[in-house]
């Protein structure tokens, strides 16, 4: 059995000239997308992102995620910090293989789920062979 060392990914900041009325970090969720024959299942990773600060907006062919994390002051002074709070962008461009009006979003314990259904004209299908 190879052991490997643990290394946890550094959160990466959106590179952005665009000026905000927020200041905060915005950092680039990570996300795994998974594949079946009837869909894509989007997770991305945003803890401390509340329901009701999730947005996702699909224009065209640009799906767009956002998520404000609210602000935390806690009693005291900070004496290390290594974590770095911030809010969440990610743009994605869809496929016209995917039905745009069956996408479902669900977020639990700051995992959003984003289910994909694939359009009913990509879905594989098996073809009835007839005795004539």
């Amino acid at each position: 059995m190879i052991e490997k060392d643990l290394q946890i990914p550094e959160k990466k900041e959106v590179q952005s000239g665009a000026e905000s009325t927020r200041n905060a970090p915005v950092f680039i969720p990570a996300v795994d997308i998974l594949e079946t024959e009837h869909e894509l299942s989007l997770l991305a990773d945003m803890p401390g992102v509340p329901i009701e600060n999730v947005d996702i907006d699909l224009e065209g062919d640009q799906l767009t995620i956002r998520g404000t994390v609210p602000r935390q002051d806690g009693p005291g002074r900070v004496l290390l910090k290594e974590y770095a709070v911030g809010d969440y962008y990610r743009q994605f461009t869809l496929s016209n293989d995917i039905d745009r009006e069956k996408i479902q979003a669900t977020i639990k314990d700051g995992v959003l789920k984003l289910v994909l259904p694939k359009s009913e004209a990509v879905k594989p299908r098996r073809i009835e062979v007839k005795a004539s």
